[in-house]
């Protein structure tokens, strides 16, 4: 898979992780009572699946550019994606006036899994690009 241009490997990635969580989270769902896609699971998991794509794409686009700024707009991207949370999932969460535990799984489970395949993604550009940088300083 390392053949693979880094955008499409991210993305063919995140698809397949993020799917099999899907279908583990689902099945949990099941087994313990509750309505297999309840609790905006697949939004949840849609929204979180673009807005990891688009920051991963947004630094790989911006990475020679702004490459000293590149955690800031890691962090942005987090930013990005709590204010989805509080805008889109919040209030229905807390329609009933409390936050459950499935609720609370349906958001960051997907949440977490994009975040830890952001990072490792953003560590392995960031690895080529100062590569790629002491092979120019090189010459």
């Amino acid at each position: 898979m390392k053949s693979l241009p880094f955008l499409l490997r991210y993305t063919l990635s995140l698809i397949l992780v993020l799917g099999i969580a899907f279908w583990v989270h689902t099945t949990w769902r099941s087994s313990i009572g509750l309505t297999s896609l309840g609790d905006l699971l697949v939004p949840s998991y849609l929204i979180q699946a673009a807005l990891a794509l688009g920051i991963v794409a947004v630094l790989y686009l911006l990475r020679q550019r702004f490459k000293n700024l590149l955690g800031f707009l890691f962090i942005a991207g987090s930013l990005l994606k709590f204010l989805f949370f509080f805008l889109y999932f919040y209030p229905p969460y807390k329609a009933d006036g409390q936050l459950d535990g499935s609720e609370f799984a349906a958001f960051f489970v997907p949440y977490g899994i994009s975040l830890v395949l952001e990072t490792v993604f953003a560590a392995q550009m960031l690895r080529r690009l100062e590569k790629d940088d002491e092979a120019g300083n090189a010459v």
